[in-house]
């Protein structure tokens, strides 16, 4: 197999577990999702998975294609009146954009994307596979400040540690 589809692989299970947890927040309120918990992710479940996407957008999208000046976090106001289904219609943009990453990066997993300046303290260079590996350890950084509220709200989420739940 080459690294390539190794790697499409690997963001295919990411997606599969990713469903998983969608499916478990679309059975609990919108007043659950947006319930703070203090000394979790960005203090509530909805905030927290938003926190993901903007993480791919920025890494990946505007890291990788030299844009960083241009990105931006998604709002605030759009956050607090977000529902599952918002959060669902911007990690499918987050696919899109995995995609064109892969497209773009598929045969220079090594080769370092180095931006004329540091932003905000971040590095100037970084490698594809650092990017990709950063921002798939992140999101399950997350998923487990997201499950770990659930539970903290009386809601705990099915358990899916064998392998995100992939198999039954």
């Amino acid at each position: 197999m080459r690294l390539l589809e190794g790697m499409q692989q690997q963001y295919d299970w990411i997606r599969a577990v990713r469903e998983n947890l969608f499916a478990f927040l679309e059975d609990q309120s919108p007043r659950l999702l947006h319930e703070t918990v203090p000394g979790f992710g960005r203090g509530t479940i909805l905030r927290t998975h938003l926190h993901v996407v903007d993480s791919y957008n920025f890494w990946m999208g505007a890291f990788a294609f030299k844009k960083i000046n241009e990105h931006r976090d998604i709002p605030v106001h759009e956050i607090e009146r977000a529902e599952v289904k918002y959060v669902r219609e911007k990690f499918a943009e987050v696919d899109e954009l995995v995609q064109r990453f892969l497209s773009e990066y598929g045969d220079r997993w090594s080769e370092p994307i180095e931006q004329d300046e540091s932003w905000q303290g971040y590095p100037k260079t970084a490698t594809p596979l650092l990017l990709l590996t950063h921002t798939a350890t992140h999101e399950f950084h997350h998923k487990g400040q997201i499950v770990s509220m659930a539970r903290q709200l009386g809601c705990p989420p099915p358990a899916d540690d064998r392998l995100g739940g992939l198999f039954t």
